[in-house]
């Protein structure tokens, strides 16, 4: 589905991603670990178009991805769930919701009834502006935001950071759901237990190398990899 080939990006003279290779099937839930600082959120800026990308390829679905503008990505079928969320702090949950609703690839899966369904609270704050969520109802929003786009292949990237634990005990569980319905994820999260229970591939990134990759299974028992590289 997603194909990643030798990918080097970086921000002005400074380069960040050095030759980035990994690739994930459909329906499969992948993620990008490693510490802070590594190169996962400018990975995920260069696939969606969102960071220069300086040598090497992406393709989607067989279609090359570099080059084009970060809407027509979009368009091709990647949602984006971006690192703070970055909803629309004036408008309403449900103009949040609807601004981004699209159904490029037959009937829609994911309609505001759906949301609702899929998160209750936010059919309970359909009124409220996005400034007047709390952060959990605020990502939840930055998610459902993502699912209206009907993507293929769904981009979070640190989809519980900040959240109380009883929050991202909730959003792991969503996360489990869309899994169980095939949606493709690629993941970026910190919390390697429940990474390691939920995926089935990982790829892990150090100073902008991918240095590993590998099954939950192998991840869970390699002590000495874990230590090495997240130090934990």
């Amino acid at each position: 589905m997603l194909n990643v080939e030798r990918l080097q990006a970086g921000y002005g003279p400074a380069q960040v991603l050095f030759e980035v290779s990994f690739a994930m099937r459909a329906g499969e839930v992948s993620t990008l670990i490693g510490r802070n600082g590594m190169g996962k959120t400018t990975t995920i800026g260069a696939i969606m178009g969102l960071v220069p990308v300086s040598g090497g390829d992406v393709t989607f679905e067989g279609t090359a991805l570099r080059g084009l503008p970060p809407y027509r990505i979009a368009q091709s079928g990647l949602g984006l769930v971006p690192e703070g969320r970055q909803i629309f702090p004036t408008l309403t949950v449900e103009e949040n919701l609807v601004a981004t609703a699209a159904a490029r690839f037959g009937p829609a899966r994911w309609t505001l009834a759906r949301i609702y369904d899929f998160f209750p609270s936010l059919a309970e704050r359909r009124r409220h502006a996005g400034n007047q969520l709390s952060g959990g109802e605020q990502q939840m929003l930055a998610i459902g935001r993502g699912l209206m786009t009907n993507p293929k292949l769904l981009i979070l990237d640190e989809a519980t950071e900040g959240l109380a634990p009883r929050v991202r005990a909730e959003i792991w569980q969503c996360l489990a759901r869309l899994k169980a319905e095939g949606q493709s994820i690629l993941l970026v999260d910190k919390n390697l237990d429940a990474l390691v229970k939920l995926a089935d591939r990982h790829v892990m990134i150090e100073k902008g190398h991918v240095v590993w990759t590998g099954t939950s299974a192998e991840l869970a028992a390699d002590a000495g990899i874990r230590e090495r590289y997240l130090q934990i």
